[in-house]
């Protein structure tokens, strides 16, 4: 496991499924995951997921974000794609709605930054989020993140196009930072 000061990031359990089904299915929480059809997630495809975890060759890294206070499981953060020739691992996050705005999200982004640079020996985080989602903008910004470039309207979504924004943060930043 992993603590921040809210948090820690620990791997994730047979027993999370039925919650992270339930989160990444929340309207309130999908529209911000990911920029495809939003559309729901079957248990099965969660159950699918889970098993891959475990694989040897994963590209992918995932950690259950835990609240330290109760041990409750509140969210899930991540690796979602490494290229260790550039020294560059794409990183990506999501929390239950009830669990918005109180410092969890920023405090678990800090934890796995601190480990993809200290653990891995990365150069480079970046994160693409949605320009409609002021509230990560604000957290990654607190995490040390910078706005690094803007894909316009790369999204389609409630109706209208958006920009995808592309955030980063340097080794040597965290460092200044930490």
């Amino acid at each position: 496991m992993f603590y921040g000061n809210l948090v820690r990031l620990r791997e994730y359990h047979k027993d999370d499924l039925s919650i992270v089904w339930q989160y990444v299915n929340d309207w309130e929480i999908k529209k911000y995951l990911a920029p495809d059809i939003p559309l729901p997630w079957k248990f099965e495809e969660e159950e699918k997921w889970y098993e891959e975890l475990s694989s040897k060759n994963a590209e992918h890294y995932s950690f259950a974000i835990e609240r330290i206070s109760d041990g409750q499981y509140i969210g899930g953060c991540g690796i979602n794609a490494l290229d260790w020739k550039n020294s560059v691992a794409t990183v990506g996050i999501f929390l239950g709605r009830s669990f918005l705005s109180q410092g969890y999200g920023t405090d678990a982004m800090k934890v796995l930054v601190n480990f993809i640079f200290s653990e891995m020996n990365i150069h480079k985080v970046i994160l693409h989020v949605f320009a409609f989602n002021v509230r990560a903008i604000k957290s990654y910004e607190k995490a040390g993140f910078k706005i690094e470039g803007t894909l316009r309207s790369q999204i389609f979504r409630d109706g209208k196009y958006h920009d995808e924004i592309i955030m980063g943060i340097l080794k040597e930043e965290w460092r200044m930072n930490s």
